[in-house]
């Protein structure tokens, strides 16, 4: 039995679920992390629901997709924590939950969008910007060159 991914619900209304480390944890341990948060208003089933109230929050190593913690809290939280914990428990960390295709639209699937905002948040933008110049001369577009973008 692994202990350091053992998942927690709290049965409110809406529901607390969590599974690794939680933000005191992390600064009592001096454990560095990054927060990833996710509104669950955001949420195309949640809003169907009328169940926006919430919220998912995901503690990484900085700059990596490497999960330390998730905390959850929406209705039925306790239903989607699984992933999480799997992930965890099996090194996968936030580019391979954003890689799966989840089914659309349920709450789960908030699961792959709060992925996707830690993937928006560590894109290369000094990369982007030089294939963004790149193509602008494949293409021809010399105003952009003049522009400096």
């Amino acid at each position: 039995m692994d202990y350091r991914y053992m998942p927690a619900v709290t049965y409110t209304q809406p529901e607390v679920a969590r599974v690794g480390l939680n933000e005191k944890e992390a600064k009592a341990q001096g454990i560095a992390f990054e927060i990833t948060r996710y509104a669950m208003s955001e949420s195309d089933r949640a809003i169907a629901e009328g169940a926006t109230q919430g919220f998912i929050k995901v503690l990484t190593v900085p700059g990596r997709d490497k999960i330390l913690g998730a905390t959850i809290v929406a209705e039925n939280a306790g239903e989607w924590l699984g992933e999480f914990t799997i992930a965890m428990k099996h090194g996968l960390g936030l580019n391979k939950l954003l890689g799966t295709i989840h089914p659309y639209p349920t709450l789960g699937e908030a699961t792959k969008a709060t992925a996707g905002v830690w993937k928006n948040a560590h894109k290369p933008e000094r990369v982007l910007a030089l294939l963004k110049r790149y193509f602008n001369w494949r293409r021809g577009n010399n105003a952009v060159k003049k522009s400096g973008a």
